[in-house]
């Protein structure tokens, strides 16, 4: 006879199973229903349809014309956000509502797919730039420039002006597939494996502005590389090719899914299938549909393709796309092996065509009108009419002759752009920040320059073993990956010793991807109450360095130190 207790818990058990399952908001399960206020807007309208009535409407009647729908939504679609009211204060970013948060002046993010642009093409953007945009201009870890306080006014013509040289904002924001992460030395690098410059055009030329793709769940990221480097972060994009050699079918790509950070990280697994040159776009689309078909709509904050591969695992995710959407099995293949060289390509590196081009470091990705016009003037000066941007905020100069070189150093050192192995210029950078962003709480930008440059000063003596990354972020939200550097710094109000809130930062320390100096990826680690004011960040990380260097064993990396000591070495 059973107890009072197993008749209640049988109860709930009987109550539980015949509950009605509660709706992911998944296409091809619970249907098409909109679930949440972005679903219904993305159902209602298009976001891409928004471009007619901002050049036929809001461009002509001004910002107090435009639709909230479109506002703070689809027009998204075509890169742009409204920017933060200047003089609102971190304190206030969560309790304020959006429309007392903005700006009537958007940012604008340019779309630079596979980081490919001409000097005509960085010429444009600069004069943009210095015409409409205040002389502001920033590189992205996305491989794009972002302009800022640009009126509606302007939009149309910017759009004919980027569109004559080949450049587009056309989802560059939104859920939709965001700018495809290309390696920086795509078709020029002499140990490069293969070049995904092919599949990269295609994908942008046939599915970017494509109707059926313009309505996934949340952003959707993909990055591909021929480069052994491995340099375009595939560990944390939701879909990504990295260029392997098959031992029976020559070189192809190890197929990634699912990785992204913000404040839930997840890293990207392995499907082990390989994919042939001739089928990473359809793969790409059948990966990218499963997102749309599958993905949850419910809940923004689960929208994300990392949800639902927590979900499935990569066994079920690959029998997915191979039934469902490919009709064949990819083949099974290997896993990358470990890079061995470093992937932000700073410095001078020979070309397979013998030229060379040179890897430059701005400070956190700070730039402007002015400097983009010098960067191409320099360019052009030497017979170069070719650069690409990359994914650590880095720009290349392609296709430099040998005997110019030195000189070319020199003239971009003038302008502040340093090819040296600086000690954390080259391995810093830092998101928007309050400066723009409406979702920040802290200034990054100014911020890391300082501490660049006073770390810089106060470390001049000494050698480190390899780069430390020193990453700022001004909201939890991971825009510049805290959570895969050396040291990672994301941005909120600290409370000092005498009762004061201070702009500062929560600290992780040993996080990174794949690279000469880790097997694999990681995530930082987090002490309880490590906290630092963006004014004692300079002293903070001093202090980190040289116990690091006085501490570590002989062949011990910056992670692995941080990783191993007791949390009284890293406070």
């Amino acid at each position: 006879m059973s107890t009072d207790v197993e008749q209640r818990a049988a109860g709930r058990a009987d109550r539980a199973a015949t509950r009605p399952k509660k709706s992911n908001g998944q296409w091809k399960i619970d249907g098409r229903e909109p679930l949440n206020g972005n679903e219904v807007f993305k159902a209602e309208d298009n976001g891409l349809n928004v471009r007619a009535r901002i050049e036929e409407v809001y461009a002509k009647s001004g910002f107090a014309s435009i639709d909230p729908d479109d506002l703070h939504g689809r027009f998204r679609w075509w890169g742009l956000y409204t920017q933060r009211k200047p003089g609102i204060d971190g304190g206030r970013t969560a309790t304020l509502e959006p429309h007392e948060l903005e700006d009537e002046y958007f940012m604008l993010r340019v779309r630079i797919d596979g980081g490919r642009l001409t000097t005509e093409q960085l010429r444009t953007i600069a004069d943009i730039s210095n015409d409409f945009a205040r002389g502001t201009a920033d590189l992205t870890d996305r491989q794009n420039i972002q302009l800022h306080w640009i009126a509606i006014e302007d939009v149309p013509e910017i759009w004919r002006r980027l569109e004559a040289v080949g450049l587009q904002t056309t989802e560059a924001c939104g859920d939709v597939p965001r700018v495809i992460l290309g390696s920086p030395v795509a078709g020029i690098a002499a140990d490069e494996l293969i070049d995904p410059t092919p599949a990269i055009e295609e994908i942008s030329r046939r599915y970017i502005g494509d109707e059926s793709l313009a309505n996934l769940p949340r952003k959707y990221k993909t990055a591909i590389t021929g480069h052994p480097s491995q340099d375009v972060v595939h560990e944390i994009n939701d879909c990504s090719f990295v260029a392997v050699e098959h031992p029976e079918h020559g070189i192809g790509y190890d197929l990634w899914v699912g990785g992204a950070l913000s404040t839930v990280p997840r890293f990207a697994e392995r499907l082990g299938a390989w994919v042939a040159p001739d089928q990473v776009v359809e793969t790409w689309l059948g990966v990218t549909e499963i997102f749309r078909d599958y993905g949850y709509r419910r809940l923004r904050n689960k929208a994300r393709l990392k949800f639902l591969m927590a979900e499935w695992g990569p066994e079920k995710f690959r029998e997915i796309l191979e039934t469902e959407y490919l009709g064949y099995r990819l083949a099974d293949g290997p896993a990358p092996a470990k890079p061995l060289t470093e992937g932000d390509h700073v410095g001078v590196h020979r070309q397979a065509d013998g030229k060379y081009y040179i890897g430059v470091s701005l400070i956190a990705g700070r730039a402007s009108g002015t400097l983009l016009g010098q960067m191409v003037d320099i360019a052009e000066k030497y017979g170069s009419t070719r650069l690409r941007t990359t994914p650590h905020q880095k720009i290349l100069f392609l296709d430099i002759p040998e005997e110019d070189i030195d000189a070319v150093v020199a003239d971009l050192d003038a302008v502040g752009l340093s090819s040296r192995k600086d000690l954390f210029r080259r391995s810093t950078i830092a998101c928007t920040g309050i400066e723009f962003c409406k979702l920040a709480i802290v200034e990054t930008k100014q911020t890391a320059a300082d501490t660049i440059a006073t770390l810089e000063a106060r470390l001049a003596e000494i050698d480190l073993p390899h780069p430390i990354s020193l990453h700022l972020n001004g909201c939890p939200n991971s825009c510049a990956r805290i959570q895969t550097a050396d040291i990672g710094l994301k941005g909120q109000l600290v409370t000092t010793d005498d009762g004061e809130q201070k702009p500062g930062f929560q600290v992780h320390v040993g996080g990174g991807l794949a690279s000469s100096d880790r097997d694999e990826a990681g995530l930082g680690r987090t002490v309880r109450g490590l906290k630092v004011t963006a004014d004692d960040l300079s002293d903070y990380v001093e202090t980190l360095v040289r116990r690091f260097l006085a501490g570590r064993s002989e062949t011990e990396t910056f992670s692995e130190w941080a990783h191993r000591v007791d949390d009284e070495e890293l406070v």
